[in-house]
């Protein structure tokens, strides 16, 4: 019978769809991960599941890694096509509930939501505040995605049909469907930085997104500019992002992501008061990560069963 290695918590409905083709083991932790992957057919992990060399020799019947995560830059997928491997991975179920948490950080930073919070906690509100309170309008204003894919269409669709904005984007492509629906224009990367009052990013992190937000393109955003990142860290150069910050020099971020996570407590970022933080929070609903979950096993009952798994890699499709 088949091994199916399970390296984060899911639910019990998971765990019974693994069951009708393998045997399931739990582990958590590298090491305890790599003594089990010995005799593992395949392996059931989150975006945070590193999948390199190292994991694929100690794994030598491995078939399939599913990650119930729409990122993979944590897998290796040279080595793995090398070693036989396929990979898998959760885009659609999950746009709407990042989409969602990008909305809400752009408002929250236009109208600086935690930042007064924090004020109001702290018993300083007197009401002779006056203009002091001011934030932006986010209606009507133009919004500048990074990654027209699934969840950038998500997102223009909320902000078009429910604040009336316009959008522009930048893409590997153009996306003519967007355009349609959304009136989207296809800028070049240096047009949206100069053009929009929110950036949102959403591209993978590849080699070549990498540090593709860094000073060059922060500076040519407007003093009023919100930066907003519920893609990956690494896509933006954080220190140029801190130092713009701190010389306010664009007028607010808001970041679900981080170059290191859990970011250090000491991070620079975490002291500015026009930077809204949350912890990597795009998928975080209940049911959401079932829905990922699912999907992940339903890739892996997929391989096992010698069929085509629904979601792989694009790296491995055929």
């Amino acid at each position: 019978m088949y091994k199916v290695l399970i390296t984060h918590e899911v639910s019990e409905e998971v765990k019974e769809r693994l069951r009708s083709c393998a045997q399931i083991q739990e582990v958590s932790g590298r090491e305890a991960i790599l003594a089990a992957a010995k005799d593992a057919d395949a392996i059931h992990g989150n975006g945070g599941l590193l999948v390199d060399e190292e994991l694929l020799g100690a794994a030598p019947k491995l078939k399939m890694v599913a990650l119930a995560s729409v990122g993979y830059n944590n897998l290796d997928t040279e080595a793995m096509r090398s070693h036989g491997v396929l990979g898998a991975h959760t885009p659609g179920v999950l746009n709407d509930s990042v989409a969602d948490l990008a909305i809400a950080l752009m408002i929250a930073a236009a109208r600086r939501v935690c930042e007064l919070d924090r004020y109001m906690r702290e018993g300083l509100w007197n009401g002779s505040e006056g203009k002091a309170f001011f934030g932006l309008e986010v209606s009507g204003k133009t919004l500048g995605i990074l990654g027209m894919g699934r969840i950038g269409q998500a997102i223009a669709r909320r902000a078009v049909a429910g604040m009336g904005m316009k959008v522009l984007y930048h893409n590997r492509r153009a996306n003519p469907e967007a355009e349609e629906k959304y009136g989207a224009v296809y800028v070049s990367k240096e047009e949206l930085m100069e053009r929009s009052d929110f950036v949102v990013i959403v591209t993978p992190l590849t080699e070549e997104t990498r540090g593709m937000v860094g000073e060059a393109e922060i500076s040519r955003m407007k003093p009023t500019g919100i930066l907003v990142n519920v893609a990956r860290g690494p896509v933006v150069d954080e220190a140029a992002l801190t130092k713009a910050l701190a010389e306010r020099r664009i007028y607010a971020a808001a970041l679900d992501v981080f170059e290191e996570e859990p970011t250090p407590a000491d991070n620079p970022l975490l002291r500015l008061d026009n930077v809204v933080h949350v912890p990597h929070i795009g998928t975080a609903t209940q049911e959401v990560r079932d829905k990922m979950a699912m999907l992940a096993a339903e890739n892996i009952i997929a391989c096992l069963q010698g069929g085509t798994p629904p979601t792989i890699v694009p790296e491995h499709r055929r």
